[in-house]
């Protein structure tokens, strides 16, 4: 089939551009992927979404945008982009291996995934305790303690974060010395409520049926012990989903796409991309709608030869 607006990706990014681009009358087709809402599902409720008193969940905010892109006219389907071909207009896309679609313009908009450590419990407690976001989740915690797994820029800033909300932080690092920016480790060193566990890895996330209960580390030495905590935030980084792209899109040293200034334009014409495939500083989701709204207008200027 042929479609003059191709939406990959079903978070707040790509619905978003879907529900412009209805408005701006290109009959555009999203494929959401197997994880309709993105990484925002992974969380229950949010409280930093415009507009929501009291916060809304999570899914029902996802499922709340979907419906409105189909109200106003998107085809919203589900399905797995297998390949992509940008060295000819229209572009072809494939999905899950046999479905071929050629689209005049093509927004990309396929997120970015949290790095987890791969522990069972770390997957039982995802959502009850486990986030990869604290900025998103941290309110959760007010005056309780949590832990940060990280030695980085992002674990620090994390850590600070949740310092002023929380009780105790304590910040989970593998090794002898933190790898953030001496600015940064300033800030943590200087803060009271944090506390570095230097030489520590994460055997497994302790839990009930309510959720986190506490950590069990293990130090270099060998010593194994506990601590208790009612959240654990990883911030180890994040992986933009844009592997299949990179034959033809421009992307930075950790696989963001490099997008020209404030647009959403890719180095290919016709092509934006959206969200937090493209964004490694802001992760949140009302900056990830942001960016969809940019990248229908962009995707409608350039049908339109404007």
């Amino acid at each position: 089939m042929n479609t003059k607006c191709l939406i990959i990706g079903g978070g707040p990014a790509g619905y978003t551009a879907a529900i412009y681009a209805s408005r701006a009358a290109l009959d555009p087709v999203l494929y959401e992927g197997m994880e309709p809402g993105g990484q925002l599902t992974t969380t229950t409720t949010i409280e930093n979404f415009p507009g929501f008193p009291g916060g809304i969940d999570a899914n029902k905010l996802m499922s709340d945008m979907r419906a409105q892109a189909v109200e106003l006219g998107a085809d919203v389907r589900t399905g797995t982009i297998t390949a992509v071909d940008f060295d000819q207009k229209p572009y072809k896309v494939t999905v899950d291996v046999t479905t071929e679609i050629f689209a005049d313009s093509v927004i990309i908009a396929t997120g970015a995934t949290a790095k987890y450590l791969g522990l069972e419990s770390e997957r039982k407690f995802r959502g009850l305790g486990v986030s990869a976001c604290a900025t998103c989740d941290g309110f959760f915690y007010r005056r309780k303690d949590v832990a940060v797994v990280g030695g980085g820029d992002t674990a620090c800033e994390e850590a600070t974060y949740l310092a002023g909300l929380c009780k105790k932080v304590y910040m989970i690092v593998r090794r002898d010395e933190l790898r953030a920016s001496q600015a940064m480790q300033e800030r943590v060193k200087n803060t009271e409520n944090i506390e570095i566990l230097w030489n520590c890895n994460t055997q497994e996330v302790l839990g009930d049926e309510s959720g986190v209960t506490g950590a069990r580390l293990i130090r270099k030495d060998g010593e194994v012990f506990d601590i208790k905590i009612d959240g654990f935030f990883l911030a180890i980084g994040h992986h933009p989903v844009s592997d299949i792209f990179t034959k033809w899109v421009k992307t930075d040293d950790l696989g963001y796409i490099i997008t020209d200034g404030v647009s959403s334009r890719t180095n290919v014409p016709g092509v934006f991309a959206a969200g937090d495939v493209q964004d490694p500083h802001y992760r949140q989701a009302i900056n990830a709608a942001a960016s969809g709204c940019r990248a229908a207008l962009d995707a409608e200027k350039y049908l339109k030869g404007i």
